[in-house]
Order: structure tokens, then C-alpha cells, then sequence
């Protein structure tokens, strides 16, 4: 029977390097010569999806956290922040002093000292991944954002979502206070320890986007398994029939997962799709 498979990126698919497993490569494309339907399911926009990626043959593309859908480069559903809700957060986020990139399907859209401001954030967030603080001193924030834009227009209507730099968890409390009728998240890292904060449209999520595509496909929620390392993916692995853990991945998604296979280095993809029985 044929199945309907969701992979989150960072953490999943890839490592924290950025670096994509050739048994994850071997084992998707084998699985969609099977018959069955491979999607990307990430909190990256489309513009962080690197060719090497794409090359290896997907069906489609769920980014933004579930704010777009894709299914052979066919868009069913795009939701965005308006012109307005864009020009009030990049104008708070400056009488803030937060750098911030604006997320879009055109590009990551840095602020004016995002590169040098973000350097150790992100070098900080890479060490949380796994590396050695050896392994990151010469990375550079180009290294794991993909896609990343300087000098471009901040005031856009394109965007997905907005992600800025917190100096403090009541950075974060501040914007869900500002802008209550957007939905305020955190990422690299848990409460105080969360290095980012983001603002994008509410009610997105992976599983609402899942829920649109498989309406779309016509298909049934049954057939769908799911792969995830982190807390955003979930209600993604809540959603669908299997939802699978990796390896590398949090506590608290381990926790509720219908399967837990390898890390993403020791071939946790390949060896999970081989048990689902996918290759």
C-alpha cells in the first residue's frame, strides 16, 4: 500500500553540518520507485532548500512550519503576513535593537548586523547540535542558514515568518505581547535557554499543512508516517498514523513517538525506512 511519507530537515534528513547521509539519499528515492510519496516538512522557507537537496527527488515541499505547501511544484496553500503586519514587526524589532532575518521563499533577508551579531549565537546554537566549540570557531552564520540575503529590501509581502536573535527569554514575551494576533514561537533551545524568537501567522503548524495536502492528494491520514527530532515536530508526528524519532533527537519528542530509530549519522533514515518496510 502505498504510503505518504514527511521529513522534517534539520536534525532529519541532514545533521547539523548541513551534511546529507547518502543512505538518507539511496533510501528516499528508492521509496518513491516503490510507489510511495516522499515530502520535505520543514521549518525552512523555500529559499533554504539547497540543490542538493531538492536534486535528490522529493514530491513536494511543506516549509514555514506549515505556512506553504507544494506538491509538484504545484503551490495549494501560502500563507503569508501581510505587507503591514511585516513593516510593524521589522520597525519594532529595530526600536528593539533585535537583529532579525525575514523569512521568504525568495530569500532570508538578514538586518543590517545580523552577520556579526548572529555569529556566536549561532555557533552557540551548532555546540547545542553536538560539535565541539573547535568544530564551529571558524563557522560562519552562511554555514547553517542557507539562502541568507544582505543589503536587501526588509519591508517585503512575501514573508513566511520573521526570526530575531533574543538577548533574553523576555524578548520573546515582549513580541507575543506586541503582537498578539501573530504566533510567537522560540527556537535553539527550550524557555530561557532559547537563543531565537519568531513571529508568524497563528494556527500554522505541520500538521494543519499535512491535513490540506492529503485533502488535496485525496488520501488518508492511515497511510502517513512521519520522521522528527525536535518539539516543533510533534504535533507532525501526532498527526500522522507512525510517527518516528530520531536518534539525535529531543527527550520529549522520543517520549511520544511510535518508533525511535538511529541518529541521523549512523543512517537513521535508511534504517527506519527499511523496518516501515518503504525499500
Amino acid at each position: 500500500m502505498k504510503k505518504i511519507v514527511f521529513l522534517d530537515i534539520d536534525g532529519t534528513l541532514v545533521n547539523y553540518d548541513n551534511t546529507l547521509p547518502d543512505s538518507a539519499k539511496r533510501a528516499i528515492q528508492k521509496a518513491r520507485r516503490n510507489g510511495h510519496l516522499v515530502y520535505a516538512c520543514t521549518g525552512r522557507s523555500k529559499a533554504e532548500m539547497p540543490d542538493y537537496i531538492l536534486d535528490i527527488g522529493l514530491d513536494g515541499l511543506i516549509g514555514g512550519n506549515g505556512a506553504y505547501v507544494e506538491h509538484n511544484h504545484q503551490v495549494i496553500m501560502h500563507q503569508m503576513l501581510s505587507a503591514k503586519e511585516v513593516q510593524q514587526i521589522v520597525d519594532w524589532l529595530h526600536e528593539k535593537k533585535l537583529e532579525f532575518f525575514v523569512e521568504s521563499n525568495n530569500g532570508l533577508f538578514a538586518s543590517e548586523h545580523f552577520r556579526e551579531v548572529a555569529r556566536p549565537v549561532m555557533q552557540q546554537y551548532t555546540i547545542k547540535k553536538g560539535k565541539t566549540k573547535e568544530e564551529v570557531e571558524n563557522q560562519e552564520v552562511e554555514d547553517v542558514l542557507h539562502g541568507l540575503v544582505f543589503g536587501g529590501n526588509l519591508y517585503r509581502d512575501d514573508v513566511n515568518k520573521i526570526s530575531f536573535i533574543l538577548n533574553s527569554i523576555e524578548d520573546y514575551q515582549a513580541a507575543k505581547q506586541a503582537f498578539p494576533n501573530l504566533k510567537a514561537g522560540t527556537w535553539g533551545g527550550v524557555g530561557e535557554t532559547a537563543l531565537f524568537g519568531d513571529l508568524g501567522v497563528k494556527d500554522i503548524t505541520k500538521a494543519h499543512a499535512i491535513e490540506i495536502l492529503l485533502d488535496f492528494l485525496q488520501a488518508k491520514r492511515e497511510d502517513t508516517i512521519a520522521f522528527g527530532d525536535a518539539k516543533v515536530d510533534i504535533p507532525m508526528l501526532d498527526y500522522c498514523q507512525i510517527g518516528v524519532a530520531m536518534g539525535n533527537g529531543g527527550e520529549e519528542i522520543k517520549a511520544m513517538a511510535d518508533m525511535i530509530t538511529d541518529a541521523v549519522e549512523n543512517d537513521g533514515l535508511a534504517k527506519a525506512f527499511e523496518k516501515l518496510g518503504l525499500i
